[in-house]
């Protein structure tokens, strides 16, 4: 498989399923398998260290971890314990750090006050950088104070973690902060292939401050895939759901996607805090064909990989695929000859 390929994991398939899939995955030359640290449901550095010891080639990213929740010391040793389990390929570790700003509403409910975000992720990425870079840090900045720390690796292997990082990003600040210090942005999904050039365009601004080309910092995108041959206006139904709820509670993505605030009101009247099934259904009625269509590979297997193909032509290099119905094995058969 030329174009690299991966898949996005949540929590809607049981963990030993989750593995299994993983070697399938990797039997079908995909390249790459990113878990999510979604809502307070799985913990992704826990599932990734699985990943690396059931699979000998897949590189393996979180798809994103908070910044507020864990110090960026403990992070460091995290990530350097990952990149233990994985090893090497062809010279190179398999492990990717994805790190984000995490999201409302669970943030204030668990206590976290998300402020100065752009401050945070610049901090958080230095510091976990020259971590992973074997260097003793003494950093006093708004949010992080270390004194004198290292990774304390005394009996292994010392040398640096080839780990990049990535952020996910979306607004317009992030992203362009995404190309002056990350190695990578990843992409959210729900997004528009317009959108996504809008994107790179402000990745790009910020790697020229940085003295780089948009071609060094590396594209991923999440991608959600509502696929079925059987029943295509069941997956596309299935696309309206999840539009509704981003929607209606994440204002950033809708933003992103140039959706009107008449449609989000409205899913967001229709809409509780945890949502239920019948909050998706009710709120589903709201959302266009044509909108779910231009921000979501749904429909059959051809349609899904026609989508798909958009974004590669637009500057993705690593579509990450989100099976929204849960038919992980079905959607990596689809694309695992290519487009």
């Amino acid at each position: 498989m030329a174009q690299r390929m991966a898949i996005y994991m949540q929590d809607v398939v049981d963990i030993p399923t989750e593995l299994e899939l993983a070697r399938y995955m990797e039997e079908r030359g995909f390249s790459e398998i990113w878990q999510g640290d979604n809502r307070l449901a799985r913990d992704c550095i826990v599932v990734m260290s699985a990943f690396l010891a059931r699979t000998k080639m897949l590189r393996v990213g979180s798809g994103v971890l908070p910044i507020w929740t864990r110090n960026p010391a403990v992070i460091a040793a995290s990530f350097s314990t990952l990149w233990e389990v994985g090893g090497k390929v062809d010279g190179k570790g398999r492990v990717m750090l994805g790190l984000g700003a995490w999201w409302e509403p669970i943030a204030s409910r668990v206590g976290v006050k998300m402020r100065l975000p752009l401050t945070a992720m610049r901090e958080h990425i230095e510091v976990i950088r020259r971590l992973l870079s074997m260097e003793t840090v003494t950093y006093h900045g708004e949010f992080i104070h270390l004194d004198n720390v290292s990774l304390d690796v005394v009996y292994g292997d010392r040398s640096p973690r080839d780990i990049p990082i990535y952020i996910g990003a979306t607004g317009d600040k992030m992203l362009e902060l995404t190309g002056e210090i990350g190695d990578g942005v990843c992409l959210n999904y729900g997004v528009s292939v317009d959108y996504v050039t809008r994107a790179l365009g402000l990745v790009e601004k910020g790697a020229q401050k940085a003295g780089k080309t948009l071609e060094a910092i590396d594209l991923p995108e999440l991608i959600v895939v509502s696929l079925s041959d059987q029943n295509p206006a069941f997956a596309l139904h299935a696309g309206k759901k999840l539009a509704a709820y981003y929607f209606a509670t994440e204002p950033h993505i809708m933003k992103a996607s140039g959706v009107s605030e008449e449609i989000a009101d409205q899913a967001k009247s229709m809409m509780g805090w945890p949502a239920t099934e019948a909050d998706y259904e009710r709120a589903s009625v709201v959302i266009p064909e044509d909108l779910v269509r231009n921000i979501m590979a749904v429909g059959t297997a051809a349609e899904c990989r026609a989508k798909v193909r958009e974004y590669v032509d637009a500057g993705v290099t690593c579509p990450i695929l989100y099976p929204l119905k849960g038919n992980i094995k079905e959607v990596v058969d689809a694309f695992a000859d290519g487009f």
